[in-house]
């Protein structure tokens, strides 16, 4: 039995299995080989079990997306038999005795560049496939083991760290916790943790080669706590303690249904943050009036390309007509920062969190950010939708986000095609937002108030930094003013404000946001009830 202590991001406690997640830097090295049949032979075994992990991500995708999204993993399948490709590494291993290895290393490299080069945008995008399919070989042949988390039992993700692309790709009713070396309070799996109503450490001093795949573990958000191999005593402690949890829970069921208004009769909006469609279960489950919040950079991670207008117009579709008739806000695409995609070919920044992302990307980029907003707009007509546009600095940037919309009006109008254009508002995360907020107040429908990058601008700390965790400081009556100023200014010109970062969230400062004048308080689907609860027991005369 060996215990260590981390941060908690998610309080709960479960006992269960480990599955280690191990990250390689697949390094691959150039090795001499004697008999190169033998190696082509072991290539071919890799090639045939590469495939059979595609046909499950295939299968995976077309149950939770779709098959316009899960048509990548068949294009990766066809790759992985194409000639040009495997004559280049047959060659390599015949002519140069090499291992397999180094010789699908080299010609993936190849073949990459080769497509980057090409002027065609379909022939170069293939470029990230080819660098994908390779890097699957290379993982096959070296041992690793996939992990299938649709056939594996519920089990405690211990990892060195999650990247937002890895954890949406995770089939989520097989996750009791995490638990990862590094990471921030405020990182994506950390949302994702809150999200999922499941424990979370972060910061966990553990050594992963010393941890094995099939122990057993104690994760105890309460204390910041994780066990590996614990004792009989610990165990029964730990289902007494996990059956009291489930009692709570069930109390807070008895809500479900209720409305969300203060004893005195003020009426606030609990809305839940989600970042797929898969997710919209979580919202239905806990009672959500609406989705305040989808992430809908979502839907470029853990992809090899753009997702297409088809791609995306479904995702949105699915999503509305599944909420039938409750609001939706759907924010364009986010990227940057900590969420970083290959092929956006965004390239390294000394300060991402102050660089080229979100509707940086899209104002710079016109024809990514049309894409998905002629899928938004085709989408509006089957639902209840808001479009809202995150990192708004400035009164141009919105005049130019109109202007593009206009664009893909008369597009749509031009093909015949049927759209609705639905509320449009922006998210306040930047203190120049907020100094301005009287201004653009006037031009958007709503405002939704980001605090998780507010807070990071607005003190100067990059939130994804664990060393400053401490300093990382919400509360700050600086933010809590700002906050205010906002409201005022919203409401001043007829406009409603809710929040949707992790703020939102906060119970002990549910009462002063409803007291400022805060109309829609958009959390995990996990805190809905919780957030409920402390409404209706309120009272602000």
């Amino acid at each position: 039995m060996k215990s260590f202590f981390g941060k908690s991001v998610y309080k709960g406690i479960v006992l269960g299995p480990v599955v280690v997640l191990k990250q390689n830097d697949f390094q691959v090295k150039r090795k001499k080989i004697e008999d190169a049949d033998a190696e082509i032979a072991r290539l071919e075994q890799a090639g045939n079990q590469a495939k059979e992990q595609l046909q499950r991500l295939y299968d995976k995708a077309l149950k939770e997306v779709g098959e316009a999204s899960a048509a990548i993993f068949e294009v990766h399948q066809m790759m992985l038999e194409d000639e040009d490709y495997l004559d280049a590494i047959h060659n390599l291993i015949q002519t140069e005795g090499v291992n397999a290895e180094y010789a699908v290393a080299v010609t993936g490299d190849n073949f990459s560049e080769m497509f980057a080069s090409m002027d065609d945008e379909y022939m170069k995008a293939r470029a990230a496939d080819v660098k994908d399919i390779s890097n699957r070989l290379i993982r096959v042949l070296s041992g690793e083991e996939e992990v299938d988390f649709r056939s594996m039992t519920p089990s405690v993700i211990v990892a060195d760290d999650l990247s937002p692309s890895e954890t949406v790709q995770m089939d989520k009713e097989k996750i009791l916790a995490f638990v990862t070396v590094h990471g921030s309070t405020n990182s994506h799996t950390a949302i994702l943790a809150r999200m999922m109503n499941i424990p979370a450490l972060i910061g966990v001093p553990m050594d992963l080669d010393e941890i094995q795949t099939g122990m057993r573990a104690v994760v105890d958000g309460f204390d910041g706590k994780v066990t590996f191999e614990p004792d009989e005593e610990l165990c029964n402690q730990t289902l007494h303690r996990m059956e009291k949890e489930k009692e709570k829970l069930q109390l807070l069921q008895t809500l479900k249904g209720k409305e969300n208004i203060t004893a005195d009769g003020r009426k606030i909006n609990i809305y839940a943050n989600i970042g797929s469609v898969g997710d919209v279960g979580y919202v239905l489950e806990n009672d959500a009036g609406g989705i305040g919040l989808f992430r809908s950079e979502f839907l470029y991670l853990g992809k090899s390309d753009f997702p297409t207008e088809e791609e995306q117009f479904l995702a949105y579709k699915q999503v509305l007509q599944t909420m039938a008739g409750k609001k939706v806000i759907i924010r364009t695409l986010d990227i940057g920062a900590d969420k970083q995609v290959d092929y956006f070919n965004l390239g390294q920044e000394d300060n991402p969190a102050m660089g080229y992302r979100a509707i940086r990307i899209c104002l710079k980029q016109p024809e990514i950010f049309k894409t998905q907003l002629r899928a938004l707009l085709r989408a509006a007509v089957f639902g209840n939708l808001s479009i809202m546009y995150p990192m708004i600095i400035s009164t141009e940037e919105v005049t130019r986000i109109y202007e593009i919309v206009d664009e893909v009006k008369k597009e749509l109008e031009a093909e015949q095609i049927p759209y609705k254009v639905p509320e449009q508002g922006i998210m306040i995360e930047t203190p120049a937002a907020v100094m301005i907020s009287d201004e653009l107040a006037e031009m958007v429908d709503f405002f939704s108030i980001g605090t998780n990058d507010l807070t990071q601008y607005t003190l100067a700390i990059d939130r994804q930094n664990a060393k400053l965790d401490d300093f990382y400081n919400p509360h700050h009556k600086a933010i809590l003013k700002m906050i205010q100023m906002v409201t005022d200014n919203a409401h001043k010109h007829g406009k409603w404000v809710g929040i949707c970062g992790e703020l939102g969230a906060d119970l002990e400062l549910t009462e002063q946001f409803v007291r400022m004048g805060i109309d829609e308080l958009s959390v995990s689907p996990s805190m809905v009830l919780r957030l409920r609860k402390v409404i209706r027991e309120m009272k602000c005369d």
